[in-house]
């Protein structure tokens, strides 16, 4: 069986991290409940390579604006669509009305692992 990777990159105001941080700690309790192996929210720190594409631009965050870079690992694609399907269904991410960040903006997607390394 082949794990599965959902990714994540959004920019949120700098201002509202912490309001991000409190609906990501929920999700993440969410997302582990219905069976996902790893979850992962990670904000921008060391963004600016002179010979690369910088996540600001992918994201396309604004002066004053960060970049989470998020990631979910499931046991497989299958388990995968059954966890994203009830973490929608889940009441627990509706308490929040209002996101703290344009969802619109967001980028995401499914990945097959291609190269996983881990220390053991």
């Amino acid at each position: 069986m082949t794990q599965y990777v959902d990714g994540f990159l959004l920019p949120i105001a700098a201002d509202k991290l912490e309001d991000y941080k409190k609906l990501a700690t929920k999700a993440a309790e969410v997302w582990i409940d219905h069976g996902a192996l790893a979850y992962w929210e990670t904000v921008g720190d060391d963004l600016d390579g002179e010979e690369t594409r910088s996540f600001k631009i992918c994201a396309d965050a604004g002066p004053n604006e960060v970049v989470i870079f998020a990631w979910v690992v499931y046991p497989s694609r299958e388990v995968r669509d059954r966890v994203m399907a009830a973490v929608m269904e889940d009441p627990r991410l509706r308490e929040n009305a209002e996101m703290p960040f344009d969802m619109k903006r967001m980028a995401h997607g499914g990945f097959k692992p291609l190269v996983v390394a881990e220390k053991k």
